[in-house]
């Protein structure tokens, strides 16, 4: 039997939410349900390795490995990883047969089509590095694309579906430049699984079939993605067989030719066909903007925080960043002494990301066309300053940016560019101590809706600023510019002690991405949680002023309390997808988010 055929079993039921992870659990024997830490002598059967991982993310129960560990969003693309890393592959290997079988089985969220975040710790030279695979802006693009003839912004959805909001995919550059560097594996071996499933069919997770159904007729303007999701008129159905063999063959001169094959060629013509022949809402791509990309080698942005550096990807991501932000501010708090249940401590934790924010806004953008104080922002000075700001005993009744040490004396104006839900994350630790944190994205659920050769185009673009200037007439730093990289939320993190890695961390999200990966990370260094139980803790989170509490779930408790306290609360659906691995003095502990249908295996 093919692999997507034996894994047919395991998926009914046992995936998307909490909820279904419970079913998944119930199904388990007994004995299974409390061997929950799982040893690396059940590795053989990787359909028992996933059985136990649902039910152990679905108890709040660390999957534990002494050698490596791969958290990531679907058991497939975690199974493809898992044999990588078990023939001794290194963790960027095993990253590239993931993405390869997410961009298959998870095509909302991201592919080729695509771009990414990674941060890479190099257990050898003890070295961090991050590699920038942000989609450009086509050069023949303006900072008014998304203006109407009188100048005034367009709707977002009037902007997102179509080719006008495709940006140049950064992911399949990124797939190579990461194997170039740090890969042991042959590379043609990275594309089996993908390919064979691609190839064979894999089975429609309950998440994928709920999201294609609610989309409707946003996914049906476009024939060859009307003809994917919807064949014989009717939207995909969970457990259904779905073949993508126009990937397959993408994935084949991938593994042949390599990134160029992507970049030029035919591949490459028929992106700029699609994009530009989207006529409803044409974009401006062009060959030159795919033969000119490049990933980007950046230093980490890295933030002091309870004896531990919270390590992320700076500029054009404002993810690293505003997460060292908060917990800069938070130094001086005694969380843990409040508890996670103290509503202190949620007013604390609020106020902080508010203020986070209000320098997000104003300052961060892609730092290679624009001037940025990045090292002012995480100066601790001035955190400890603006730390002070939350002194009192209610909430601040209004925040701004504040005034970061900067070479530079442009005031930018203030961005409202949106940044919708969707992306997906993968963390991996290999038998070296190689430590790999990624954020992938196609940006909004399935980007721009326009579908090429089986994969999905990027919305990315839209994450610009819509307008080049605020309502007091300065200009904004994340305008689109030719070439140029929307700023970004995504917030793949490694959090080192004494220089080596202790937490491997991210999450899908869109701008909410900042405070799920803050939270998780309080929740695992102040509160003591497992980092399964530190992702599956209940979210209460603040951006641009209201605090959003998770709806269905404990943090509902706090409204009241919070209301008291001087916050506007809104209860609501936090779909977060947090995948980690913490490295312990015992060995690793990988743990999944609940809400979502990943899983973590290790050996």
């Amino acid at each position: 039997m093919s692999r997507a055929g034996i894994f047919l079993a395991v998926l009914a039921g046992a995936m998307a939410v909490q909820a279904q992870a419970q079913q998944a659990t119930d199904a388990v024997a007994p004995e299974a349900a409390s061997e929950l830490a799982v040893t690396p002598e059940a590795f053989g059967d990787l359909e028992e390795w996933t059985r136990r991982a649902i039910a152990a993310k679905s108890d709040g129960t660390p999957v534990q490995a002494p050698d490596w560990m791969i958290s990531a969003a679907h058991p497939l693309a975690v199974q493809a990883g898992a044999r990588i890393l078990d023939a001794g592959g290194s963790a960027a290997d095993a990253m590239v047969a993931v993405q390869l079988v997410l961009g298959l089985v998870e095509p909302q969220s991201s592919g080729l089509g695509g771009g990414a975040f990674l941060v890479w710790y190099d257990a050898q030279t003890g070295e961090l590095t991050t590699l920038d695979a942000r989609e450009t802006a086509p050069m023949a693009a303006r900072p008014t694309l998304f203006q109407d003839e009188g100048g005034t912004p367009l709707k977002f959805m009037d902007a997102v579906v179509g080719g006008r909001s495709v940006g140049t995919p950064g992911t399949p550059a990124l797939l190579e430049a990461a194997h170039r560097r740090w890969g042991k594996s042959n590379w043609a071996g990275l594309f089996d699984d993908a390919i064979e499933l691609a190839d064979g069919g894999f089975a429609v997770s309950p998440r994928l079939a709920e999201l294609v159904a609610e989309e409707g007729e946003d996914l049906q303007r476009y024939p060859e993605t009307t003809a994917y999701f919807f064949p014989d008129g009717k939207p995909i159905v969970q457990g259904a067989t779905l073949k993508n063999p126009a990937y397959a063959d993408v994935l084949r001169v991938l593994r042949s030719e390599g990134a160029e094959g992507f970049y030029s060629g035919p591949v490459a013509q028929d992106i700029v066909a699609a994009v530009r022949g989207a006529t409803d809402n044409p974009g401006m791509l062009a060959l030159s903007d795919l033969t000119q990309y490049r990933v980007i080698e950046r230093p980490a942005v890295c933030a002091a925080y309870r004896e531990h550096e919270v390590c992320g990807m700076g500029p054009p991501s404002s993810g690293g960043l505003t997460v060292g932000q908060i917990l800069g501010m938070l130094e001086g708090y005694d969380l843990a002494m409040l508890g996670a249940e103290n509503p202190e401590s949620w007013r604390l934790i609020a106020d902080a990301s508010r203020l986070a924010f209000a320098d997000r806004e104003r300052y961060m953008a892609d730092s290679d066309f624009v001037p940025m104080p990045t090292k002012g922002l995480l100066e601790p000075g001035y955190l400890a300053e603006r730390g002070k700001l939350l002194g009192g005993d209610d909430s601040l009744p209004e925040v701004s940016a504040g005034s970061p040490g900067w070479s530079h004396a442009m005031l930018w104006g203030r961005d409202e560019a949106l940044e919708l839900p969707s992306t997906t994350h993968i963390s991996i630790v290999d038998a070296e101590g190689n430590a790999l944190s990624m954020t992938t994205t196609i940006e909004n659920g399935f980007g721009s809706r326009v579908m090429v050769r089986g994969f999905l185009l990027n919305n990315e673009l839209t994450d610009f600023s819509f307008r080049t200037h605020d309502d007091a007439g300065y200009p904004i730093a994340n305008a689109l510019a030719p070439g140029k990289r929307p700023r970004s939320s995504m917030s793949p993190s490694i959090v080192l002690k004494d220089g080596k890695p202790v937490l491997v961390i991210g999450s899908p999200g869109g701008s909410r991405i900042i405070g799920y990966v803050a939270q998780s990370i309080i929740a695992y260094l102040d509160w003591g949680m497992n980092v399964q139980r530190a992702l599956g803790a209940p979210h209460v989170l603040s951006r641009f002023g209201p605090v959003d509490l998770e709806a269905g779930t404990d943090a509902a408790g706090l409204a009241q309390a919070l209301i008291d306290l001087g916050f506007e609360v809104n209860e609501t659906e936090l779909n977060s997808g947090l995948h980690a691995i913490a490295i312990t003095p015992d060995g690793l502990e990988g743990g999944a988010d609940p809400r979502r249908e990943g899983i973590a295996i290790g050996g």
